[in-house]
């Protein structure tokens, strides 16, 4: 039976190139993924397996422990099937931007389109492979929309709510380990057992887990915010449109808001975070501990510079310059510091909304995946906006949800659900009601 299942994830990674590393770790004993099969992106560690963030710079890096998440779902029970593929360190929207020694994956309805990203790989993978779950990893948007481009459910949880131990960061106060599934039962399934406080990482959470198995699906008499945004694809608007005014008929009420200091702010914001954290945190691959190396001539300065300038991709290259501009003495704190105080605001514009209202919803992407040719069209600042409708919730550290609401025959869309801190509970029953009403 496991060589059925091998073949059969084999034969599908030759079509859509989503898996880096093949391998099979099997669980010591039974637990609540008894019979499920789990891959995990490329920058969440598995012990002795080539964990890479899809970088060649990383090329020959076995961790020698499993992260946390890696752990918990042997020890309940999951099989381990190998890393999936991802945007390099998670620098991107599309999953185009991987190593040059590693395969762009290919979306399942349209192998012309984009899977997303950064966590495409997870999201190909949460699509065909049949009862599986797919970790992935999301910094500004990087879970729900690679999964609103491919049909999935896609979980990402409050910042603190999973272990980062084991994770190859890309901007430490951002990132976040969740889930991928077919549905909404197996995104809380999975994001229940990789949960909960760790010693290893003090921003965790000690905070209960007990959701998978006992969704609230009575939301009657509950007020949902419907955030409003210009320039959504006319087919995703309409779209969400139907399941908004389909909720209503279930006695769920809604307004349209807007939020004005969010929207206006929250992508530059994100940006100047995401980009000083990340250019902080990758100075360690210097070509000297792990990873690519090259032969030791000239001085620190050059052979460092070499080793970078040989094993980085263009936009890696690209974020990490001006990351170390926005962190540099002189211009810190009118770049990086002025960008932490406006997350603050953002926070505090959200908590605002969530004081009247059970959850927000919007779609979860501006459009559905493009086609590879388009994307070559775009410019660095163009693919940076792509993101604006998922970075706020990112920025703020709030769970957020995107379940599939396409019709048959549609291109995948998305529709994504915001709640409070720490009240995943909340919006993944409420995502059970939109996967009903599909």
């Amino acid at each position: 039976m496991v060589d059925d299942i091998k073949s059969q994830y084999s034969e599908l990674n030759d079509k859509y190139n989503f898996l880096t590393v093949e391998t099979e770790i099997f669980p010591e004993k039974s637990g609540k993924l008894d019979g499920y099969t789990v891959s995990l992106k490329d920058a969440v560690w598995v012990k002795d397996v080539e964990s890479c963030a899809s970088s060649d710079i990383l090329r020959g890096f076995k961790p020698v422990e499993h992260s946390t998440v890696a752990l918990k779902i042997l020890e309940n029970g999951g099989t381990i099937i190998g890393k999936t593929v991802q945007d390099e360190f998670g620098f991107g929207g599309f999953s185009t931007n991987v190593g040059s020694t590693f395969t762009v994956p290919k979306n399942p309805y349209d192998v012309e389109r984009s899977t997303g990203g950064s966590s495409g790989g997870a999201a190909v993978a949460a699509s065909v492979i049949p009862k599986h779950i797919a970790i992935s990893e999301s910094t500004g948007g990087s879970i729900v929309t690679p999964a609103a481009f491919c049909g999935v459910v896609g979980m990402c949880p409050t910042y603190g709510r999973v272990s980062r131990y084991g994770l190859i960061s890309y901007a430490a106060s951002l990132d976040k380990i969740g889930v991928m599934g077919k549905t909404v039962y197996d995104a809380a399934l999975g994001l229940e057992v990789i949960s909960g406080i760790d010693s290893k990482d003090e921003t965790s959470a000690d905070v209960p887990v007990d959701w998978y198995t006992s969704f609230d699906s009575d939301f009657s008499g509950k007020k949902i915010a419907v955030l409003y945004y210009e320039g959504i694809n006319p087919e995703i608007d309409s779209r969400t449109k139907e399941i908004i005014e389909k909720l209503n008929e279930r006695n769920i009420s809604y307004e349209i808001i807007k939020m004005p200091f969010m929207q206006k702010y929250a992508l530059s914001t994100y940006y100047i975070i995401a980009m000083s954290e990340a250019s902080t945190h990758l100075a360690c691959l210097c070509g000297l501990r792990y990873g690519a190396s090259s032969e030791l001539t000239g001085n620190y300065d050059s052979y460092f510079s070499e080793v970078r300038t040989k094993n980085f991709g263009e936009e890696a290259k690209r974020r990490l310059m001006l990351g170390t501009f926005t962190r540099m003495s002189g211009h810190r704190g009118q770049y990086y510091v002025k960008a932490l105080k406006v997350r603050t605001k953002i926070i505090q514009e959200y908590k605002k909304v969530f004081d009247e209202f059970e959850a927000i919803i919007c779609p979860t992407t501006p459009f559905v995946a493009p086609k590879f040719d388009e994307i070559k069209k775009l410019t660095p600042v163009e693919n940076y906006t792509a993101d604006f409708l998922t970075v706020g919730p990112n920025l703020a550290g709030l769970p957020h949800l995107t379940v599939p609401i396409q019709k048959e025959n549609e291109l995948p869309m998305g529709i994504m659900i915001i709640g409070n801190h720490f009240e995943e509970k909340k919006i993944l029953s409420l995502g059970k009601i939109v996967e009903e009403l599909r």
